[in-house]
């Protein structure tokens, strides 16, 4: 859908869009003023766009922040493709290896972190991937039916992605303010493409 709304053939990710309407419904619920400047931050890996690609049992971080920003009201006016566009064109910008090098190169001159009380609770992040088989996981007590991240992870707008229980799904674990949770249960179009656990 948010392919067709923008008039482009599969450039955007079914991740991209699932994060966009997450990004339209937690705004929407947020009741932010129109003209408050927000952003979504994307946690992006680069394990594969450095020559040679680092190994897939490589143990460390291989990864930075995109941000799409944009104002309040043009998030929820525009719709879901064109907020999906704004997090595509960002992740595009940095799936190259002279933009990550260039990165890598700015950090070792300038090193930052991000801290969680860094994060402004008009924003949202995520920082994992659905890509990590958490639902294959076996210790003898059968599959789970449900995955959750620990403490660490509980800041207002964190949004955690999961490969969901059924092949092919996305499992979302949200951390917001209670009356945030609250308005998005009762919005049709985001409860639309839900389903609790």
């Amino acid at each position: 859908m948010a392919n067709i709304e923008m008039r482009v053939v599969n450039q955007i990710s079914t991740l991209q869009a699932l994060l966009a309407h997450v990004w339209r419904s937690v705004t929407r619920a947020r009741s932010l003023d129109p003209d408050q400047e927000i952003m979504y931050t994307v946690l992006v890996g680069n394990r594969k766009l450095v020559t040679p690609p680092l190994p897939e049992a490589y143990l460390g971080n291989a990864v930075f922040w995109i941000a799409a920003k944009a104002k309040a009201g043009d998030v929820i006016k525009h719709g879901l493709g064109w907020a999906a566009w704004l997090l595509n064109q960002e992740i595009v910008l940095c799936q190259n290896e002279g933009e990550v090098r260039r990165k890598l190169a700015a950090w070792t001159e300038e090193p930052s972190f991000v801290y969680a009380d860094d994060f402004k609770s008009t924003n949202i992040g995520t920082g994992s991937s659905p890509r990590f088989n958490v639902y294959g996981n076996d210790f003898g007590w059968g599959r789970p039916i449900a995955v959750r991240s620990g403490s660490g992870s509980k800041v207002d707008g964190k949004v955690t992605v999961y490969p969901g229980p059924d092949a092919g799904s996305m499992a979302l674990e949200i951390c917001l303010a209670r009356h945030v949770l609250l308005s998005l249960l009762a919005d049709g179009e985001f409860m639309e493409a839900v389903t609790c656990v």
